[in-house]
């Protein structure tokens, strides 16, 4: 993709190019709100606002976007699966994750996934602003509590998290595993990352094989007090007879 480079200031010359943003999100109210903070702004324009995945694809193609801010959550398509599939088609396009889950949480698993940023859709809007600017400049934007506990975990907490049995959970399991802890029953699971009851099914088995868990109450157990404080991880409980 030919892209020109764009300034990711707001001080952009009368006649010069914007750069142009993708806006990718489910929730029209949402889409309305950011095409218009966007529409105000000097030096940025949105090029094309979809709201699944495979509209995403293509309106890349059509529109040749400088950066794609995606939600995690959309009709039918699981957004880090976007991130990643932007990631291997088109290399150079900075992605931009906008969300309503817990960054705590998906913040990392959307920069493995390929994503140059995550911004909560609860954070005023001036930050969503920032966070486009900084990706566009090639910088990774997080906010400053999510950069301290990664920088922490870089700097001293290595032998923690690769001892966690967090670490032998794939991406999906790490999601499945949230959405148990926030009480999701299995099809509600397999609704929010468009995925068949049985297929979530096997997740569970694996992600109790994983950590060590006896039963489905352990796992749900687990799941809660993870979400609740997703640090590396707590130790898995022993397992019981319960079953």
């Amino acid at each position: 993709m030919n892209r020109k480079s764009k300034r990711p200031d707001s001080q952009s010359h009368p006649g010069e190019a914007k750069a142009k943003v993708l806006l990718v999100e489910d929730q029209a109210v949402v889409r309305l709100g950011i095409t218009q903070l966007i529409a105000q702004q000097s030096d940025l324009a949105v090029c094309a606002q979809v709201e699944d995945g495979p509209e995403a694809i293509g309106a890349i193609a059509a529109s040749s976007p400088d950066v794609a801010v995606v939600d995690l959550t959309l009709k039918t398509t699981d957004g880090l699966e976007l991130v990643k599939n932007i990631r291997a088609q088109y290399p150079k396009l900075p992605v931009l994750v906008l969300s309503g889950h817990s960054e705590s949480i998906y913040a990392e698993l959307s920069l493995r996934a390929g994503a140059k940023g995550y911004v909560m859709k609860a954070e005023p809007l001036s930050h969503i602003l920032t966070a486009i600017r900084r990706v566009l400049s090639g910088g990774v934007y997080l906010s400053e509590l999510m950069t301290a506990k990664l920088l922490q975990q870089q700097a001293g907490d290595h032998a923690a998290v690769e001892t966690s049995p967090l670490q032998r959970l794939t991406d999906r399991e790490r999601q499945v595993l949230h959405l148990i802890g926030q009480w999701q029953s299995t099809r509600q699971i397999a609704l929010t990352l468009h995925l068949s009851v049985k297929t979530v099914e096997h997740y569970r088995e694996k992600i109790k094989e994983k950590l060590n868990l006896a039963s489905a109450s352990e796992l749900v157990q687990y799941a809660v007090r993870w979400t609740q404080n997703p640090a590396p991880g707590p130790p898995a409980p022993r397992p019981d007879s319960d079953h």
